[in-house]
């Protein structure tokens, strides 16, 4: 590839929005990549929830880094990743930017939460002052090798302190050299439309479902000055939805036959795998 994955990313931001739907798993990263998306997004809720536990920053940053490797290379798309608050102070969030690059991710982003974190659409989050985390962004931005790697900054503030001081903290995010800012838990239509106008340039929405955001298409976004949205959890939602169902069906009648024609199949798993059986398998490349 003659570009770098945080390159390409770029060049589709330029051409319109980008959805970035979560790859839970590097299988699922796959299937996003077949199924004609232009990047994909890694959440720390659904990495810690595929783990077992809660998304309150228990997961380490090695953690992170190996599924973020094994997502990017199995789909072969850019991958945006969840950094939570950067898994420390200055020192480890520089290390954050330098594994996350290492992994093939091509960007990341960063909240202005106090550690524990807890998952952005609940209520009860606290901040960071904003010019502790605009010291921390101006670290992340130094540590990157990649020019075109993406540090978001993201700010928890209007579930907190409000829109003011939301972009207030977007604004100095930006002037730290924040390459995008991620405003998190906005509440409709007008609050996008009035954060776009606050704090103009990259903008990331987070399209999630039983949060505080409204469902807003991803045409809608665009409109309204977002070239990034991610949809963090929904395909997690969506499988675990079905395996909650189907335990249910093999508990009651002791089989799962009634259940195969809802089953992804042998010759379509190994289509996604990109494998043959009989003929050497090979790495995706993009």
């Amino acid at each position: 590839m003659s570009q770098t994955p945080a390159a390409r990313l770029r060049a589709a931001i330029e051409r319109g929005p980008v959805a970035l739907p979560g790859a839970f798993n590097a299988l699922a990263g796959r299937a996003i990549a077949d199924a004609g998306f232009e990047g994909c997004y890694v959440s720390g809720a659904a990495m810690s929830v595929s783990a077992g536990v809660p998304d309150v920053g228990l997961l380490t940053l090695t953690e992170f880094a190996v599924e973020i490797r094994r997502i990017a290379d199995a789909s072969g798309l850019p991958v945006i990743a969840d950094a939570d608050t950067g898994f420390g102070e200055y020192e480890q969030a520089l290390r954050t930017v330098v594994e996350y690059e290492r992994a093939g991710a091509a960007g990341l982003h960063v909240e202005d939460q106090v550690f524990p974190k807890r998952c952005g659409h609940l209520d009860g989050k606290d901040l960071v002052p904003m010019e502790e985390m605009a010291l921390k962004v101006e670290a992340m931005v130094s540590a990157k090798r990649d020019p075109s790697f993406l540090v978001i900054a993201r700010t928890d503030a209007r579930g907190v302190s409000g829109m003011d001081d939301a972009i207030a903290r977007a604004n100095a995010y930006r002037a730290a050299g924040a390459d995008a800012i991620f405003p998190e838990g906005l509440q409709s239509e007008g609050e996008f439309a009035a954060f776009a106008k606050g704090s103009p340039g990259l903008l990331l929405a987070n399209m999630t479902e039983f949060g505080k955001t409204p469902f807003i298409p991803l045409r809608r976004f665009g409109e309204l000055g977002y070239r990034m949205v991610i949809f963090p959890v929904s395909l997690l939602r969506l499988a675990m939805g079905e395996v909650v169902r189907s335990l249910a069906v093999l508990k009651r009648e002791g089989s799962v036959e009634s259940l195969v024609d809802r089953m992804q199949t042998r010759t379509q798993l190994y289509a996604t795998l990109g494998y043959e059986p009989g003929r050497p398998w090979r790495i995706r490349r993009s």
